[in-house]
């Protein structure tokens, strides 16, 4: 079984953070009578998980204000105090959009940034987060603002690093062309929707960000448990996550060809699905967020490090795919 003697680091885009080649998904952490989902882990189960992570070599952990009202960051917070050095680890947190009430409270875009840094910061226990992350594009919100707002928490030491999520590539240009023009902290990562299943993102974003040297952070890597369960297997998170079942059952059809072939090419290989999903994920230069609700999760996900696939094994999983819509935020979130 894999552990820190096997895990693999990179430097995240353009930035100074080191990172493993995985980033633990704690949005499976917190209370789950507190938000949007019924299926999250409690404290101590979130902190054993988070332990072992620690223990196979992952030091890259990535949550939100907005993973059951803040108790993902209270969580993750408490258990890296207690089980690593804070120099030791990367945490990454995001922003939502500015909320219909601020805006008509004329509470501007800098003023939101700040307001929920300072609020994840207590959340986290901490005096400052490694990769602050906009959760998604603010059609409402100049990005003048968020920008602004964003270099002037770097500038303070409060952040040291910033990336954006669920965006489309040309938004992406053109925040860093506005941070570039005002000689504001640029954007060095994207945290984008992209697995086997759903790979809208090599169209222009990919291209865009290996040419600007940006990381590819992508969530939902083995689309929500659908590329590695058995037939017939299910979850607590399967049956209750109603937004997974609203990015992902519409097309369940079409991608079972490619669910099948990586479940035949695990077995003709000898690896785990999960191995195999994330070797082909990997091998995109990515950095998977990987969600982890069971020990398993997070074992196998270290243990794909370091999985090359052939370019003829690459080829069966990638030939079966057809154009999807977007989904998800990505489907939802519109000017």
């Amino acid at each position: 079984m894999g552990g820190k003697e096997t895990m693999e680091y990179t430097k995240l885009g353009n930035s100074e953070l080191k990172v493993s080649r995985i980033c633990m998904g704690c949005m499976g952490f917190g209370n789950p009578s507190s938000g949007q989902h019924s299926w999250t882990l409690d404290e101590e189960q979130s902190r054993k998980l988070i332990r072992r992570a620690l223990e196979l070599g992952v030091n890259f952990f990535d949550t939100a204000i907005g993973y059951q009202g803040g108790t993902s960051e209270e969580y993750l917070g408490r258990s890296l105090r207690d089980c690593a050095k804070r120099e030791d680890v990367v945490v990454a947190t995001k922003f939502p959009l500015r909320t219909a009430e601020e805006r008509a409270g004329g509470v501007g875009g800098k003023e939101h940034v700040l307001t929920l840094l300072d609020a994840s910061l207590r959340h986290l226990g901490m005096e400052y987060v490694d990769l602050y992350l906009c959760h998604m594009w603010d059609y409402h919100t100049p990005i003048e603002e968020i920008m602004e707002g964003l270099h002037e928490a770097v500038k303070a030491g409060k952040v040291r690093a910033i990336g954006i999520s669920n965006c489309f590539a040309w938004q992406l240009a053109k925040a860093n062309f506005i941070a570039e023009k005002h000689g504001w902290t640029k954007f060095v990562s994207v945290q984008g929707h992209y697995n086997l299943l759903h790979r809208e993102e090599e169209r222009e974003m990919i291209p865009y960000c290996r040419e600007e040297g940006i990381a590819l952070t992508p969530y939902s890597p083995l689309a929500s448990g659908r590329l590695v369960k058995m037939g017939g297997e299910t979850s607590k998170r399967l049956e209750e996550d109603a937004y997974a079942k609203g990015k992902y059952d519409a097309t369940a059809r079409q991608d079972a060809v490619i669910v099948e072939r990586v479940a035949e090419l695990a077995e003709r290989r000898g690896l785990s699905r999960t191995q195999v999903a994330l070797g082909w994920l990997l091998s995109k230069s990515a950095v998977p967020v990987v969600g982890v609700t069971k020990m398993h999760h997070i074992e196998q996900a270290a243990e794909a490090v370091g999985v090359c696939l052939s370019k003829d094994e690459t080829g069966y999983l990638e030939e079966a795919y057809v154009p999807h819509r977007l989904v998800g935020v990505m489907g939802q979130n519109q000017a």
